[in-house]
């Protein structure tokens, strides 16, 4: 579970996909990657989420805070966030909207399609919404 300031990012992931919709949320997710990545890299590495953190309103992370965010969310042991990464993360955050998501982003992923991607989680979010997961 993600807390700074007291604030548990969990809380606010159904409330945003009943307010975005799901293909709306998958774009804010995709937004945020963006806005943390280092350019050059294309991944969320230590430097560029230390740098963009305050964007996100996160700033004054410590250190290790932010290797501990980067070594939760490295599935694949480089160091950084690939957008896959990052997605499954914020999707680990929120349990309720955890369900066969990391299977799901694979598939898209597989495909290197963005439209695809988007597609896959707002089926997946309409799933879990129709299951009464999502408020």
């Amino acid at each position: 579970m993600a807390c700074h300031n007291g604030v548990v990012f969990e809380d606010f992931f159904p409330a945003m996909v009943d307010k975005l919709g799901a293909e709306g949320f998958m774009k804010e997710l995709c937004n945020g990657f963006r806005l943390l990545m280092d350019k050059e890299r294309g991944v969320i590495t230590f430097q560029s989420l230390k740098r963009n953190s305050g964007l996100l309103g996160l700033q004054g992370m410590s250190d290790e805070e932010v290797r501990s965010m980067i070594k939760e969310g490295d599935l694949n042991g480089d160091g950084c966030l690939n957008e896959m990464e990052f997605c499954t993360l914020m999707f680990r955050l929120s349990p309720a909207m955890m369900e066969s998501s990391v299977e799901l982003l694979e598939e898209a992923f597989v495909a290197g399609d963005h439209d695809q991607i988007i597609k896959a989680w707002k089926s997946h979010l309409v799933r879990i919404g129709k299951a009464g997961k999502v408020n």
